[in-house]
């Protein structure tokens, strides 16, 4: 912060600029003869005088003020130091680094929702950017009451706002309110450029707004967990896949093991069903060509197979009588 260093200068500077802060206003009774304006990376420094911004400075680094900052003042060119007076003046810090911010609703919203008299209840999360856009609308509307300006007024204003914007946008063009996450960036962007318009009249723009989550209750959560299920029925390459999820979450350092395992489990069971099938078609078979033997035939008394006096069986080899 600004400090003096002797009767005679002081040094104006934001040397503890802290993360989440927009601006910073340094107060003084006066600049002296002497003074030094330190500009750090991602600082502006505004030169204020009797409220009226008198010249902006972009550029980081150290400079006198009487040499390199008062001649290119709107009304102050011809400021003159004496030995005992100096420029009664504010100097505003703006910090240029895009801000994040994290949000979420402080309550439940209601969703109008077929089937839901009250409507269906949801909470949403994410963040949003901001930075400050326009140094004279900033001046005249926040600086020249506030000493420090930071992310959690933003965030205040926005939260406040934002119950409204996000039944506007989700009830638009008839989204499904079961599956909003489809369509969340679609949202957000509506809800971005309506928080953007709102925070442009205090200088401050919102660059990005993003939704990273909607929260529904858990009776509503159980349902669809439900429907997915039920539609998952009959289907075995994604009961495979199921089976192969759930084997990982609950097998721990064993999870390929079990996957393994019930994988093998259910195509022994597919391939003993099998042989069941041909067994039962062979028994078939055999019963046909009994009823259907010539009168006086012999048969192989195992698969059926007429013997033509042979003494082994030509299909199965067993021994004949």
């Amino acid at each position: 912060m600004g400090f003096i260093t002797n009767q005679l200068s002081n040094v104006v500077e934001w040397n503890e600029q802290k993360e989440g802060v927009l601006f910073w206003k340094w107060q003084n009774q006066e600049i002296k003869k002497g003074s030094k304006l330190i500009i750090r990376p991602g600082q502006d420094a505004i030169f204020l005088y009797n409220g009226v911004c008198e010249g902006v400075f972009e550029d980081e680094g150290n400079y006198d003020i009487e040499s390199q900052i008062i001649p290119f003042l709107s009304t102050l060119k011809g400021f003159k130091f004496g030995f005992n007076s100096g420029l009664r003046a504010e100097v505003l810090f703006i910090n240029t680094l895009e801000q994040l911010v994290k949000w979420g609703t402080k309550n439940a919203i209601n969703l109008p929702a077929p089937g839901l008299p009250g409507g269906m209840p949801i909470r949403a999360f994410g963040t949003f950017s901001c930075k400050i856009a326009d140094h004279d609308v900033l001046i005249d509307r926040l600086a020249g009451v506030r000493q420090t300006y930071s992310v959690e007024d933003v965030k205040e204003r926005i939260v406040a706002n934002l119950d409204q914007l996000l039944m506007q946008y989700i009830a638009k063009e008839g989204r499904d309110m079961f599956n909003l996450q489809v369509d969340a960036r679609n949202i957000a962007e509506g809800i971005r450029a309506e928080l953007d318009a709102d925070m442009l009249k205090l200088g401050i723009t919102i660059t990005e707004f993003k939704i990273e989550s909607f929260n529904y209750p858990e009776e509503i959560k159980k349902m669809q967990e439900k429907a997915a299920a039920q539609a998952m029925v009959g289907d075995v390459n994604k009961y495979t896949q199921m089976a192969m999820a759930d084997g990982m979450s609950n097998g721990g350092a064993n999870a390929g093991g079990n996957v393994a395992s019930s994988m093998m489990q259910m195509q022994m069971g597919m391939a003993m069903g099998q042989q069941m099938m041909n067994n039962m078609g062979m028994g078939q078979q055999a019963a046909t060509a009994q009823a259907t033997a010539p009168a006086g035939a012999k048969f192989c008394p195992n698969c059926g197979t007429p013997t033509n006096g042979a003494k082994f069986c030509s299909n199965c080899g067993t021994q004949l009588a």
